[in-house]
């Protein structure tokens, strides 16, 4: 059955969701991160896209895009295959990074705008990986405030600050409000907010029972097949990342990353 056609956004305005596939980490260190941010400012300047918001979690990302002067899709595909070629470079992978096409949800109002850019800097704080917003460094919030993010001049906040008020210095007091306020915002059907990750015991905890009479040391050692049964399971785990099953298991990362 063919795919259907994403309607046009009246406004050229979209709410963006990229996912790994099979849920896997799709950023592992500050580098993958500045390189998927670069990327994105590098087909900015391309396509003459309007970047107003964006949130790097580690297995999927949130943008919030104006169209430029040529579609976004095809603007998408060429982040996405930067990327993924970036990737699988440097961690020696193949096959698909992301998971199917990229999700994506018309923004038409006023309001509505404002609602996802909450949601999209809400993101890691509903994850309960920070405590406050401001403690997310990939993400666009602290740029809306004045305070430097990377890269430079990827973000385009005017429109957004405007919204609120005309004096630059009363909407970011008015914009910080509205993004701290507790709410119960759902966009784009996202079933993908990440949860807590455990500590390295918890997550040591969780592993015994997964194993079973299996002991961790142990995992290294199995036979191919065997231990790549395990390792899928484990990858299923959502509270444990990747790199921290590694590190408990003994095994590189890229077996669990191939899994």
């Amino acid at each position: 059955m063919p795919r259907q056609a994403r309607l046009k956004s009246k406004s050229n305005i979209y709410h963006i969701m990229l996912r790994g596939a099979n849920k896997q980490e799709i950023f592992h260190d500050e580098a993958d991160c500045r390189y998927f941010l670069n990327t994105i400012k590098k087909y900015k300047d391309v396509s003459g896209m309007s970047v107003y918001a964006w949130c790097l979690m580690n297995n999927h990302v949130h943008l919030l895009l104006k169209e430029g002067t040529e579609e976004l899709s095809i603007t998408m595909k060429r982040i996405g295959v930067a990327y993924a070629y970036y990737y699988n470079c440097k961690y020696n992978t193949i096959g698909h990074l992301f998971q199917d096409r990229f999700k994506s949800e018309n923004v038409e109002t006023i309001r509505y705008l404002l609602t996802v850019i909450r949601y999209i800097h809400q993101n890691p704080l509903k994850a309960g990986i920070v405590s406050k917003m401001n403690e997310w460094k990939w993400s666009s919030f602290l740029g809306y405030l004045d305070s430097a993010v990377y890269p430079k001049d990827l973000l385009d906040c005017a429109y957004i600050l405007n919204c609120f008020s005309e004096n630059k210095g009363l909407a970011q007091v008015r914009f910080k409000a509205f993004n701290q306020k507790n709410n119960k915002d759902e966009c784009l059907e996202d079933k993908y907010i990440e949860r807590k990750r455990f500590t390295d015991e918890e997550a040591r905890i969780e592993l015994v029972k997964l194993l079973g009479n299996l002991e961790i040391a142990q995992v290294k050692s199995l036979p191919k097949f065997e231990r790549y049964n395990i390792l899928r399971q484990v990858k299923e785990v959502e509270e444990i990342s990747q790199r921290q099953a590694s590190r408990i298991l003994g095994v590189s990362p890229n077996l669990i990353f191939k899994a």
